[in-house]
Formats: structure tokens, C-alpha cells, sequence
């Protein structure tokens, strides 16, 4: 099992470009995001639970091998996101539009940043760097060494 550290140190050689990580402390937060919306509007239930919130419930899993600081700051992006969208589905319908246009758009943004840094973006060595991504954007904050 790989360490947070290590994940961090793979993840930023593809992030050294002042442009682009500014672009992904934007973009990630928004992806992340409009991921969790989109998953929430999965009409399919399992008995109690959605399916969206068995891939989110996976997800948190995953941080949880991470340590349990990853996994916190992880579980309160999520709340932050689920009060948002709560707020948001009040004023705004159809919501899921409004989460694909913010998808497609930080998604474009993303690119464009590893355009600038001249490399490619870590997810499409190993997809969990999706999963790492949203920590990687608040690790100044969170992860201090």
C-alpha cells in the first residue's frame, strides 16, 4: 500500500507549473464537486442506498487507507459539497445540467493546465490520482511537512 507521501510525490511531478496548479486549486475543487452532485443524481437505489452513494461511500473507504487525516479532510469536502448542493437544488433546476457544464468546463481548464506544464495528467497513468487530486489541492493547508 502506497503512502500518502508518495502519492503527493508522484502526483506534483506533472504539477510543477505555477499556471497550472493555480488552474487545479480551481478546477479540482470544481470537479470534485460536480462529480458528487452528479453521483447523487443517480436514480438507482440498493435497498437503502443510492448507487451514487455507495461509489461515494467506496471512495471514503479508499481515503480511510490514506490515514485519517486524508480521510477527514476528505469526508468534509464532501459535507461542504452535499450542503452546497442541497442550496444549490433549491434554485436551480435542472441541477445535473448546471454539474455537467461546471464538469466539462474545470475539465477544460485541466487540460489546458497540463498544456502549459507540457505534461500529462497523472490519471492517465493510474486513475486513482483522480481520487488524489483533491487532497493534492489542500495539502499546504492539511499536510504541512
Amino acid at each position: 500500500m502506497r503512502s500518502l507521501e508518495s502519492w503527493f510525490a508522484e502526483y506534483s511531478e506533472s504539477h510543477r507549473n505555477s499556471q497550472n496548479k493555480i488552474i487545479h486549486k480551481i478546477c479540482v475543487p470544481l470537479i470534485f464537486f460536480s462529480v458528487v452532485g452528479m453521483l447523487l443524481q443517480i436514480p438507482i437505489s440498493l435497498g437503502p442506498i443510492r448507487l451514487g452513494e455507495l461509489f461515494i461511500a467506496l471512495a471514503l473507504g479508499w481515503y480511510m487507507t490514506l490515514g485519517p487525516r486524508a480521510f477527514v479532510v476528505m469526508l468534509s469536502q464532501l459535507v461542504i459539497s452535499y450542503v452546497l448542493l442541497y442550496f444549490l437544488g433549491h434554485f436551480i433546476q435542472p441541477l445535473w445540467l448546471l454539474l455537467l457544464i461546471i464538469f466539462v468546463l474545470a475539465w477544460i481548464g485541466q487540460f489546458y493546465g497540463h498544456k502549459l506544464e507540457g505534461k500529462k495528467p497523472s490519471f492517465l497513468k493510474d486513475l486513482q490520482f483522480l481520487l488524489i487530486g483533491p487532497l493534492w489541492v489542500v495539502k499546504d493547508i492539511f499536510f504541512k511537512e
